[in-house]
């Protein structure tokens, strides 16, 4: 399927991360029950699978704050595929002082023994180092020295390796070959079980659809290993953050604490950095989505020392240029705009301008005047609708909170309904060519089972589904709904 025929017709699909699918380990993984939730998403007629970004989380597990924008979250590498293809043998899981990610980790550095004394065909792991070395080399270096300095900020470390001296950073490389080796052959597994699912949606008619935070991660190895595309002082810190100003999640702002670009130096060598990034989600992706995508038109920056994302100041930002760049080098590009909070006329020009889809909420649609942009009278085909967002509350949850004004206008426009699935059917129901509807939503589960709440720092990002809240008769009602409203 080309690029550029992916919104040509009615879709579905669902937001759900792999982290939160079912298994035995702390996180969902890459194995048998991703490939059982496909064969879910197609009994259904579900043709889009929306996940959050994959790379390796820090300790708070968001993968919007990733250690890499190329790397994969080894956490997802499925134990069970590894002994499937003779790399581990069954054991009795943990010991009972280990925790899951421990054990997974221990397991791991078994696989990779038994890899290098197999015998077994290093052909595709040589491809993968080869055309993954314009970021693996940068990342598995960063590893090696963040797990030596105890996992600390790479500001933090001693000033030689904190700059990349040529001579201690060599030293690494010698002293560190089998943290090295091992972080390759983790990012070797993780590539290969990504593209074996990718491959196996694919050939069930299902587009996998990521997510690409606008924003790096300040503790990571891209902003480390190319401090000059990011505004950062002598020492690494930055000077100026992002976030957003007070907005509808909240009063205070969003403070998230990432550095900004600079954008001068990212022109200096036509949007290299940007190019390496796109050039690695199209090949884990068949559909992308740009959060905050205002950013690329202006973004608000805050002081370094800021409590709050109350004060800062709009910037300009060379979106229409980057477009540009990546479009000679790439072709088509098949984005989608997050194009939430506020949103100026200069911002939905660069939008339009690119042809991008851009995202209509339905959590956001009520309580207010009739032109508001997320009503599902004022949808565009050109767009994709969500009941709500991997940042929203449920959408059972949402409708348990909400005030009685809005009560009142979601019964009066949807003619008396109430409910979840009211909305689930106003998502089918509209113009927008994509509608894609959370997990939590297809199975009606309340706001406890909410994956986020901006603002708040801890108990985020870990919430997973079970097989047994999927009632009898789900497959063959959302089949029957999807065909009902023209997206199968």
């Amino acid at each position: 399927m080309s690029r550029s025929s992916l919104f040509d017709h009615r879709r579905a699909g669902l937001l759900l991360h792999p982290t939160s699918l079912p298994g035995s380990y702390n996180s969902g993984v890459l194995g048998l029950e991703a490939y059982r939730f496909l064969d879910f998403m197609a009994a259904c007629g579900f043709t889009v699978w929306q996940t959050l970004p994959l790379g390796p989380t820090q300790e708070d597990l968001s993968p919007y704050s990733a250690q890499s924008v190329h790397a994969g979250n080894p956490r997802l590498i499925s134990l069970e595929q590894l002994i499937d293809i003779g790399l581990l043998k069954k054991d009795n899981g943990p010991r009972t002082d280990e925790d899951g990610w421990n054990y997974q980790k221990r397991r791991l550095v078994e696989a990779h023994r038994s890899f290098r004394e197999s015998g077994m065909s290093r052909v595709e792991y040589d491809e993968f180092l080869h055309h993954n070395q314009y970021w693996l080399e940068d990342y598995v270096l960063f590893q090696a020295i963040r797990t030596a300095q105890g996992y600390s900020s790479w500001v933090e470390w001693p000033r030689a390796l904190r700059d990349r001296h040529p001579q201690e950073i060599a030293e690494v490389f010698q002293n560190s070959k089998d943290n090295i080796e091992q972080c390759r052959f983790e990012q070797f597994l993780f590539y290969q079980q990504w593209a074996a699912i990718k491959r196996y949606a694919n050939e069930n008619g299902i587009l996998i659809f990521g997510d690409i935070p606008l924003f790096v991660g300040h503790d990571s190895a891209d902003v480390w290993a190319q401090r000059h595309c990011f505004l950062l002082d002598e020492e690494g810190n930055p000077h100026v953050v992002a976030g957003v100003p007070p907005d509808y999640f909240s009063s205070t702002g969003q403070l998230w604490g990432n550095p900004h670009y600079d954008w001068e130096s990212l022109r200096g060598d036509g949007f290299q950095w940007w190019k390496d990034r796109i050039r690695t989600q199209l090949n884990q992706f068949d559909l992308l989505r740009i959060d905050h995508f205002r950013g690329l038109e202006s973004y608000w920056e805050i002081p370094a020392n800021a409590q709050t994302a109350v004060i800062g100041k709009w910037r300009q930002a060379p979106g229409d240029e980057l477009f540009r760049a990546l479009r000679t080098e790439f072709g088509h590009l098949p984005l989608v705009a997050e194009d939430l909070g506020i949103i100026t006329p200069a911002v939905e020009a660069l939008r339009d301008d690119h042809g991008l889809p851009g995202m209509k909420v339905l959590h956001f649609a009520f309580g207010g005047e009739r032109d508001n942009a997320y009503l599902p009278h004022n949808h565009v085909q050109n767009s994709v609708v969500y009941t709500g967002t991997h940042d929203n509350n449920t959408t059972l949850g949402w409708l348990e909170e909400i005030n009685f004004e809005t009560r009142t206008h979601i019964s009066d426009y949807l003619g008396g309904n109430f409910d979840s699935t009211a909305l689930i059917r106003t998502a089918f129901a509209s113009v927008a060519n994509l509608a894609v509807i959370p997990m939590q939503d297809i199975l009606a589960l309340g706001g406890e089972h909410r994956m986020n709440q901006p603002g708040v720092a801890t108990g985020n990002w870990r919430w997973r589904f079970r097989w047994e809240q999927v009632s009898q008769g789900t497959t063959a009602w959302y089949r029957h709904l999807l065909e009902l409203y023209g997206r199968i």
